[in-house]
């Protein structure tokens, strides 16, 4: 088996946990069971979608998080436990290896579909690199945070194709083309914003 078949060869599907977004800069992060993810925009309802035109080629458009990774950080902080939405990364996912998701092969992009089980309907997200913590983060846990969160980020990722977002998907790992385009801008069937 090469490299290739090695990054792409992942033991399971994820789960799509909690869906967080921020309804604007300074503003608190609220946990909700269903958005939209929108090309060029990211999450309906988070800040970034409020931008006036969509720009597809921006890297930072959603950003996910382990869910295994709230343990390690709040064992870091010496917590029990902690809020995902102190951490104000949109998606917490669990049973998948995010950080695998960055390739160390220039032509191999990977991204993930959010799927719905029963009609395959969903977004397709590509991964475009880690979320490193921010000194927000000091400030959300308290001194120390912002090393806690060292490693423990999650990635950031870009909208390749409209569709319903809700807590309980399926996260799957998709292999994208080279040079995949993202689909073509919102139609009228779009929610507005």
């Amino acid at each position: 088996m090469g490299l290739r078949d090695l990054l792409a060869n992942f033991p399971q599907d994820g789960l799509l946990e909690t869906i967080i977004v921020r309804p604007g800069r300074g503003m608190p992060a609220v946990a909700v069971d269903e958005t939209t993810a929108i090309v060029g925009l990211g999450l309906l309802g988070d800040r970034g979608s409020l931008a006036k035109l969509p720009n597809p080629s921006r890297k930072r458009q959603v950003t996910l998080i382990q869910r295994e990774h709230l343990a390690v950080v709040a064992a870091v902080l010496g917590r029990s436990s902690v809020d995902a939405t102190m951490l104000r990364r949109n998606l917490v996912v669990s049973g998948l290896n995010l950080m695998a998701l960055r390739s160390p092969l220039r032509d191999l992009r990977m991204g993930v579909e959010i799927l719905d089980p029963r009609s395959g309907e969903g977004a397709l997200l590509e991964v475009s690199g880690p979320c490193e913590p921010c000194s927000a983060m000091e400030a959300a846990l308290g001194s120390g945070g912002y090393n806690a969160m060292r490693g423990h980020g999650g990635v950031t990722a870009r909208v390749l194709r409209d569709g319903p977002v809700k807590v309980g998907m399926t996260v799957r790992v998709k292999l994208l083309a080279p040079h995949e385009p993202p689909s073509p801008a919102p139609s009228a069937d779009t929610p507005a914003r």
